[in-house]
């Protein structure tokens, strides 16, 4: 395995991992009242929503995200059918009731509808493991799976507000992930970046 990035200190990441999640408000914009929920759960979709959070600080601005890492995917299920599970109040405090939720998950995206089936909230869209991607670069691997940051950030902007700032991000989104291919096939390897 390659060396993971180390996301929290010693003492953030042992509250975390007792938790089983929470906000990342240093990776968040806005998190008091988001207008989208940037969710992960896996080392690389972690990165690629981290990734796609700091796009859109970037490129727009006025989206405020809430950024949450789930360790444990049991806090996602109901109280009443995991001894890890959120009360529905915990949920939705952390979920809302109605704000799109874009899940980036290390495995099969149904496993995420599963647990969360019962929850107020069924404005989710999870991108996961879809069988796709063989023999290809790390980076493609995600991008053919829709997990990349460009695929994630394509996806939030099907949920806000249609603005010029939008449009201008939609289209670098796109042209981001035509650079990607052309660049592959040329030189075999993944962008620098």
């Amino acid at each position: 395995k390659h060396p993971s990035i180390q996301w929290l200190n010693m003492d953030e990441a042992i509250s975390h991992c007792k938790n089983g999640l929470g906000v990342w408000e240093w990776a968040s914009n806005k998190p008091k009242n988001p207008d989208v929920i940037l969710a992960c759960a896996g080392d690389t979709p972690t990165l690629e929503v981290v990734a796609a959070a700091k796009i859109l600080k970037e490129y727009c601005p006025k989206i405020n995200t809430r950024v949450i890492n789930v360790i444990d995917l049991m806090r996602l299920q109901s109280n009443l059918k995991h001894p890890h599970g959120l009360t529905d109040k915990e949920y939705d405090k952390l979920f809302t009731t109605d704000k799109p939720i874009i899940f980036a998950f290390h495995g099969y995206p149904n496993l995420i509808h599963e647990l969360t089936y019962n929850r107020c909230n069924r404005n989710l869209h999870v991108h996961g493991y879809n069988e796709e991607g063989t023999i290809t670069t790390p980076f493609d691997m995600r991008v053919q799976n829709k997990i990349d940051r460009f695929n994630l950030v394509l996806d939030v902007l099907k949920y806000v507000e249609e603005t010029e700032e939008v449009r201008m991000t939609r289209n670098l989104m796109n042209k981001k992930l035509r650079e990607h291919k052309e660049y592959i096939v040329k030189e075999g390897i993944d962008l620098e970046e």
